[in-house]
């Protein structure tokens, strides 16, 4: 069939045709009854550059609002109404229509009224026996129904993974959660046991300080009787020198006071064992930080001695009303943070203060700090930069969640090499959102 047999059916044939023709319909007119109430709309172009159409369908009234003969006046037709975002792509590969002979495309067509319709275009290549380009032919159809479905899928889909992530942050927050309770009563149990052994030696060591004194006095009134007894004091000398009771008391009561002090040490780490034992508890109170903090660094101590010199820089903050347990816990878990962050030796600064109803917590270590493109995912849950099997990469998200939940911010800065500081701002009173309803 002649192009211009096409031509003919644009001329002659009523837009939008149904009804179907009866009696002896010449096969034109059969085939253009056809055309035009197939649900794709076909057209022809120009197999050029410019790509102008020849030739579009009657049935593009119905889908587009257009008439075809508005469509094939304007050169640029197609082109101009392609949606912006979409024609990059299409017009980057439109040239593999002839090497190829065949594409397909999805795009955004705007159709007469304004709005962009999804079109699935399908470009054909017709050429002659010798293989030189007569024309490319096209079938538009409407797959906006389809599309919109597609997205409502695929929002639902997205949905659901967020709805899966959040229940997965939730179980992982509730096992962290268990676990620092399993910690506690662990805590709490080995505190009580080890608080009576540490009760009698504390004391037993007192008694022995005291005999140790009354001992040496003694030994000293002797050595002042002796001094009038010259035989006496001859015969006793080597003993004494070989007995080196100068060392002796010296020695003697360094020891002493180093035992003592060791086991001042100790009661106060049992006394931060009991502290930190509360750590599953619910009830808020009012609580002083620095204490919070200082009870965590007894507790990580061991964890920093080696790392890190800390200094402290305390400032006038009063009391506040909180969940003291949990906020020891976000200490915890940005005092050890800083200190893994410390490769040979370093400082970790904890500075506090308060100003206008808030109190603050700042944290900065001197380690290798956080590259750019994670500082903005480090409060994700399961995100870390640690090895595998090195961390769980819930501290930090764990800790957002407890500060957010007393209603305040923890934000922070680094400098790769250079270090990083987290700074948590906390209301001095309990948010309303997290008190219980009244009860009429």
């Amino acid at each position: 069939m002649e192009f211009e047999d096409f031509e003919f059916f644009n001329q002659d044939a009523a837009p939008g045709a149904k009804s179907s023709p009866h009696g002896a319909a010449s096969p034109l007119v059969r085939l253009q009854y056809l055309v035009d109430n197939t649900p794709a709309v076909i057209y022809c172009t120009v197999p050029s550059g410019d790509f102008k159409m020849t030739f579009v369908s009657n049935n593009v009234v119905n889908m587009l609002g257009y008439r075809p003969e508005e469509m094939t006046a304007d050169p640029n037709f197609w082109f101009d109404h392609i949606h912006p975002d979409d024609a990059p792509a299409i017009f980057s590969s439109l040239a593999k229509v002839f090497t190829e002979g065949l594409r397909a495309y999805e795009y955004r067509f705007r159709a007469a009224d304004g709005r962009y319709l999804w079109m699935h275009d399908t470009l054909r290549l017709i050429s002659d026996e010798s293989g030189a380009p007569l024309e490319v032919i096209g079938a538009l159809t409407d797959i906006t129904d389809r599309k919109l479905m597609e997205e409502a899928l695929q929002a639902k889909g997205r949905e659901q993974q967020q709805l899966i992530a959040k229940l997965g942050e939730a179980h992982e927050q509730l096992l962290q959660a268990e676990k620092m309770a399993s910690i506690g009563q662990l805590a709490a149990g080995v505190a009580h046991e080890i608080n009576n052994p540490i009760g009698f030696v504390n004391s037993n060591m007192g008694s022995l300080q005291n005999y140790v004194g009354t001992l040496f006095r003694v030994i000293k009134a002797y050595d002042a009787a002796l001094a009038e007894q010259p035989a006496l004091q001859a015969r006793l000398a080597p003993l004494r020198r070989e007995a080196d009771l100068d060392f002796l008391e010296e020695d003697t009561t360094a020891l002493v006071r180093e035992s003592m002090d060791g086991l001042k040490r100790v009661k106060e780490i049992v006394q931060a064992l009991k502290d930190f034992s509360h750590v599953g508890e619910t009830e808020w109170q009012v609580a002083d930080l620095h204490h919070g903090l200082d009870s965590t660094l007894n507790i990580v101590a061991n964890e920093l001695k080696y790392k890190a010199e800390v200094i402290k820089e305390y400032g006038q903050v009063p009391p506040i009303e909180c969940l003291a347990s949990q906020l020891n816990q976000v200490f915890m878990n940005l005092l050890v943070n800083a200190g893994q962050a410390i490769r040979d030796k370093g400082t970790i600064r904890i500075r506090t203060g308060a100003e206008k109803g808030w109190a603050w917590v700042e944290i900065r270590d001197s380690g290798v700090g956080i590259a750019p493109e994670h500082l903005n995912r480090i409060f994700e849950p399961f995100f870390t930069t640690k090895p595998v099997g090195s961390g769980t990469g819930l501290g930090l998200s764990l800790s957002y969640s407890i500060v957010h939940k007393h209603g305040g911010k923890i934000d922070v800065a680094s400098q790769p090499g250079k270090g990083t500081v987290f700074r948590i701002l906390l209301p001095q009173r309990r948010p309303p959102e997290s008190k219980p309803a009244a009860t009429g």
